[in-house]
């Protein structure tokens, strides 16, 4: 009698905890990420930033010519058309080549296909040789035209430029130097965003008067009037594209890094009279422990959440930058360069796939806004559950 009631009591207790909400423990980077995930938007974001980024490191692969191939007899062809059936049958998706005739009633030149023969699109396909990631040697394309005899024909995705240059790679192999000024500038300017603003806010007094002085002086200079003639400079000084390159990275900082250490220095004057950092100098630490150890990692999700929104916003500046012919230049290529070929409204209206590169710097800094906006919703403390 007493075991069956023993039973009865164990099983009326296990119901209970079974009916008891679960306390799961989870740590702050875990809550982060599932408040992060539930943004719809910024999920999106995120998937489309992780192709740009896959899409850049292996640009090569994805190139079906190299970015600085030219085909004289295609000057500003248009977009390839892909077929998929002749005479009613399917045959799968095809190209045919294509030739620059003069149009007799318009005297424009137009371009026509010459249906003899079939060029099929194919995968994996060879070309010319590079070094995939700069280390391994391979002449593999994700795709390309090739006729069964093995004769091939220029394929044009996004149409071709004045020089017969393929639009498609050229934006590929553009997309390095656009997804990568954002992440540079941020590189040189947020540590010293973070030394000057952190002495600011941390002495405060003297050092912090004359350190917002100095901010404010670069915060007073008009950044792209600036910006545009530091490109003029550089391009004047007979430099390479690569440091003319590295030269907007650094102008581009110098003129952004103000804003970041003035909000830096607000954030540590409210942490630096809290109580764990009096205990932390109430123990013997140094000034540098207490800002390493305790301060800085207080303000480590804001500057997460920062570096993401300045991205998009030097992704802008440096197109525009390129768009006017001060930013980068030939042999180099990025998005804003590739719209320079676009200035005018005649070039738009006869070639209007030369904007097509400027799709992609629209949906790049949208997919980094709807990212940053998710990460300044996942690290407020009042909205992680």
């Amino acid at each position: 009698m007493a075991k069956r009631t023993l039973r009865r009591r164990q099983k009326k207790a296990d119901e209970q905890k079974a009916s008891q909400p679960r306390t799961v423990n989870r740590s702050q980077g875990q809550m982060i990420w599932r408040a992060f995930l539930r943004h719809r938007l910024g999920s999106v974001g995120m998937i489309l930033v992780a192709i740009f980024a896959v899409v850049a490191l292996f640009a090569e692969f994805f190139m079906p010519y190299p970015y600085a191939e030219q085909f004289r007899q295609y000057p500003f062809a248009p977009p390839s058309v892909v077929h998929w059936s002749e005479d009613g049958t399917f045959v799968g998706p095809f190209i045919y080549a294509t030739q620059r005739v003069v149009n007799q009633e318009t005297y424009q030149p137009v371009f026509v296909e010459n249906k003899a023969t079939r060029y099929y699109l194919r995968f994996f396909t060879h070309g010319s040789e590079y070094k995939l990631l700069g280390l391994f040697k391979t002449d593999i394309h994700l795709f390309g035209a090739r006729a069964e005899d093995g004769s091939t024909t220029p394929l044009f995705v996004f149409g071709s430029d004045n020089f017969g240059r393929d639009i498609f790679s050229r934006t590929l192999f553009g997309s390095r130097v656009s997804l990568a000024v954002g992440p540079l500038v941020v590189l040189f300017s947020f540590p010293l965003a973070i030394f000057l603003g952190g002495l600011s806010g941390y002495y405060g007094g003297g050092v912090d008067m004359i350190l917002q002085r100095i901010g404010e002086v670069f915060l007073a200079i008009p950044g792209f009037p600036i910006l545009l003639a530091a490109g003029a400079a550089l391009a004047g000084l007979g430099l390479s594209p690569v440091m003319v390159f590295l030269g907007i990275i650094i102008a581009l900082a110098l003129v952004s890094w103000a804003g970041t250490a003035r909000v830096i220095r607000g954030q540590i004057l409210a942490i630096r009279e809290m109580d764990f950092v009096n205990a932390a100098r109430a123990a013997g630490a140094s000034d540098v422990r207490v800002i390493l150890r305790h301060i800085i990692p207080n303000v480590t999700s804001y500057l997460v959440v920062s570096a993401t929104l300045t991205i998009p916003g030097m992704m802008l500046t440096e197109a525009g930058l390129s768009f006017l012919g001060y930013g980068i230049r030939e042999p180099m290529t990025s998005w804003g360069q590739l719209l320079n070929g676009a200035s005018n409204i005649a070039g738009i209206e006869s070639h209007p796939w030369q904007l097509i590169p400027g799709g992609f710097i629209v949906i790049s800094v949208l997919a980094f806004n709807f990212m940053g906006d998710a990460l300044r919703d996942a690290v407020d403390p009042f909205s992680i559950i």
